[in-house]
């Protein structure tokens, strides 16, 4: 089992929709018994609640359920456990490399616009999904784009990953 974490602040706007519309994408790619994906937080700010409902009435337009969701914080253990951990913004990007316990963590570290074929060449510092919590309709709608423009990128190189046999140890 190929596993992806996405990582925001709290785990309830970007991380939990990149999670939700990743794993979409995998069933679609017919990867679903393959990929498993999962999301949290990089703070405790949020555990246990929901996802945002304006994060919700985005992904419900689409299609997708969100009812489920609670959020949690990344587990230093993950690095180990996760294929490919996938930050949403630079601070979230830059505290999951520090804190990664070697250079092979730090190497899954990954921002999730990086996957976006417009964004080739932008620096890391640019790559960043702004928090659309204090925002409105129109910032989760924007979120939803940058996310939806990476996830063929992510799909495509998780299936490459796949065609060279690379999965956790533990899966």
């Amino acid at each position: 089992m190929y596993r992806i974490v996405t990582v925001c602040t709290g785990n309830i706007c970007r991380s939990p929709m990149a999670e939700i519309m990743l794993t979409r994408a995998f069933e679609e790619a017919g990867l679903g018994n393959e990929v498993q994906v999962d999301s949290a937080g990089t703070t405790g700010w949020e555990i246990g609640n929901p996802i945002d409902e304006r994060a919700a009435a985005k992904l419900t337009e689409l299609g997708l359920e969100s009812e489920t969701h609670r959020a949690r914080r990344f587990e230093p253990a993950w690095y180990a456990e996760r294929d490919l951990i996938l930050a949403l913004d630079v601070d979230h990007y830059e505290d999951l490399r520090i804190e990664a316990p070697d250079a092979d963590s730090r190497g899954r570290v990954r921002m999730l616009r990086e996957f976006d074929p417009a964004t080739t060449g932008t620096p890391v510092s640019e790559l960043g999904i702004y928090d659309p919590w204090y925002g409105d309709s129109a910032d989760f709608e924007a979120t939803w784009q940058m996310i939806h423009n990476a996830v063929p990128g992510i799909v495509q190189y998780v299936q490459e990953e796949l065609a060279r046999g690379h999965a956790s140890a533990d899966g």
